[in-house]
């Protein structure tokens, strides 16, 4: 389907990042009656998706952005992940519809068994667009938060667990915990560790002042990276213990380390994201440490032919 003829598509590019969050933000606002979303909570998305040959901003004939779409395309994932989102001052024009169609030809050239795409719980239109275009539920995530109003209680480590925070050594056993904990995750596929290392280290605005290692001897068998702000706070983006150890108290622990250095900071809450469907139970670790649903959103899946 192509674009209508007072629209037109370009290639995204790094700084369009601000664009897609505003036109994200206008979305949120629309269905929820309000957005704290911004630039950061994109930027993670943003620094892996391939802009240059799978990343679309369509604008108006002056040059007002209206929607984007960008994929997430990774060599060891038979699925190809895509962003679509358009401003609600042009919903219904038809710009998800080809959207959608570009993502799904990038994804068949590049040899994607499937797609997977977002959207916010709320939004009964794409919903409805998805199914008529063959697309199926296939998971919902929840937003958790915990309100840091008064001091978090400080972790308690178990037996033979020392805590630290983390250091540019242990960048390696960092990235082989997170894998570890998570390959039983739904659609999780390992990053190699000189990109995550790119992404997550070396790259611009990279901030590791909140990430924290649990040992045991001189073993990592447990970790948390948070970073500096997303959704009006502080933010999860990772918590993962290694196999053997968990059932020990170890996540909550450092679930908690977390909390007290964001409040440290000065920070009005955290939050994360997670399965709702999780198989390690982490809904109910995150809400045995306070935190509650405040948002959900669904992922889509078609089988490309």
């Amino acid at each position: 389907m192509a674009l209508p003829e007072r629209f037109r598509a370009r290639a995204a590019t790094d700084a369009d990042v601000t664009v897609a969050a505003g036109i994200i933000r206008a979305e949120e606002e629309k269905l929820r009656g309000e957005s704290i979303w911004g630039v950061e909570d994109t930027q993670d998305f943003w620094r892996v998706a391939n802009l240059r040959e799978g990343g679309w901003i369509v604008e108006t004939a002056d040059g007002t952005p209206a929607a984007f779409a960008v994929t997430l395309e990774r060599e060891a994932d038979p699925s190809c992940w895509s962003w679509v989102c358009v401003h609600p001052d042009f919903s219904g024009c038809g710009l998800a519809t080809a959207l959608l169609e570009k993502a799904e030809q990038r994804a068949r050239l590049i040899g994607s068994r499937n797609l997977k795409v977002g959207a916010f719980s709320e939004n009964a239109a794409a919903t409805q667009l998805f199914e008529t275009l063959g697309y199926h539920e296939a998971r919902h995530y929840y937003q958790m938060r915990i309100e840091l109003s008064e001091p978090p209680p400080p972790p308690e480590w178990p037996p033979g667990i020392s805590a630290s925070p983390f250091r540019r050594e242990d960048a390696r056993e960092f990235h082989q915990t997170l894998d570890e904990a998570f390959a039983e995750e739904w659609g999780f596929v390992s990053m190699p560790f000189e990109e995550w290392k790119a992404a997550r280290i070396d790259g611009p605005g990279s901030d590791f002042s909140l990430w924290f290692v649990a040992r045991a001897t001189d073993e990592i068998v447990g970790v948390v990276r948070s970073d500096p702000r997303q959704s009006g706070g502080g933010w999860v983006g990772a918590l993962g213990v290694r196999k053997q150890w968990r059932k020990r108290g170890l996540g909550l622990a450092l679930l908690r380390q977390a909390f007290v250095g964001f409040h440290q900071r000065g920070e009005p809450h955290v939050g994360l994201g997670v399965d709702a469907e999780n198989p390690t139970g982490a809904t109910r670790l995150y809400e045995r440490a306070g935190m509650r649903i405040i948002r959900e959103d669904v992922v889509f899946e078609k089988e490309l032919a």
